[in-house]
């Protein structure tokens, strides 16, 4: 009998060689990685799971077209928490389970938010690199305690995000699709519309799946809802902002800073847009904290072992 194949494309995972040997000493059959360690292009990934059962995906994208090509797949596991990749019709179409965490690097994501908000608000991105510079710039900002810090997206990681801010005694204001009311209460948060988000807040994170809904909501419309004074972060998924209003925005002064982990073509590529001064721009690290990585891999594991089974 032909010995059953997992193929990984997930570039982090492939990187973890701890993740590999466990996934090889869990999984009876052939475990085939991606070696180049660079996100497939839709021409590489279709070849490279043609003749794989199983599959841990990264940010690949799972279409129609992959898995019309792809006839032996039977289960995906997605390492990550990100699920805008993968087209969930077509998987059930072509018979494909597909099985995912939940919140597993929450606590990386909040403290990279964390780490914007900060670092914007007090000056410490633009003048340390203005000091690289030989500029000496004494302009300490202005403190995170006592802001109006307002979340769009209230899951895992907005949750986790209320629990990272509480020793700074922010006034929350939060929006999601769900009601919360309960849980907002033992927090001390307020639900609001997303226009009174845009409005109020001095610091404004976006905690949302991207969908029909949330592309380009941040916009030049929303953008101009926002205080002088006011920061936005993103790191959720790059569709959500629209890069171009961003740019003009921040460029017009409009806002005081935004800080970006994903973007609408990654790698990112516009460096009008990368090399605005008051623009924190990380490379989707958000969620790549070390445990997070360990966290993702075992998960990504696990879950298809169990789907397996």
């Amino acid at each position: 009998m032909t010995s059953k194949v997992v193929g990984v494309t997930a570039v982090a995972f492939s990187r973890d060689q701890e993740r590999i040997e466990y996934l090889r000493e869990s999984f009876d059959g052939d475990v085939v990685i991606n070696e180049k360690q660079v996100r497939f292009t839709p021409e590489e990934l279709i070849p490279f799971l043609q003749h794989c059962d199983y599959a841990i995906i990264g940010l690949d994208k799972i279409t129609d077209d992959v898995l019309s090509q792809c006839p032996q797949l039977k289960v995906i596991s997605k390492y990550g928490v990100g699920l805008d990749n993968i087209d969930f019709k077509a998987c059930a179409k072509h018979g494909v389970k597909v099985v995912y965490p939940k919140g597993v690097n929450k606590r990386s994501v909040s403290e990279e938010v964390l780490g914007a908000s900060l670092s914007l608000l007090r000056n410490l991105y633009v003048t340390s690199n203005l000091l690289k510079k030989g500029e000496w710039l004494v302009q300490g900002g202005r403190q995170l305690t006592n802001t109006t810090f307002g979340i769009i997206g209230v899951g895992h990681i907005g949750k986790d995000l209320i629990e990272v801010l509480k020793p700074f005694n922010c006034e929350l204001l939060v929006n999601d699709i769900i009601e919360q009311d309960a849980y907002y209460a033992s927090v001390g948060a307020k639900a609001v519309s997303k226009e009174e988000i845009f409005q109020k807040c001095d610091v404004i994170s976006i905690h949302t799946p991207l969908d029909e809904q949330t592309k380009h909501m941040v916009n030049t419309e929303t953008l101009a809802m926002m205080k002088s004074n006011a920061i936005i972060i993103n790191a959720a998924r790059g569709g959500i902002v629209d890069e171009n209003a961003l740019k003009r925005a921040l460029l017009d002064n409009k806002i005081a800073g935004a800080a970006l982990d994903v973007y609408e073509v990654e790698p990112a590529e516009d460096k009008a847009l990368l090399e605005i001064p008051n623009l924190m721009c990380m490379p989707h690290i958000g969620g790549n904290a070390k445990e997070a990585v360990v966290a993702m891999g075992m998960a990504a594991i696990t879950n298809l072992i169990n789907a397996i089974e």
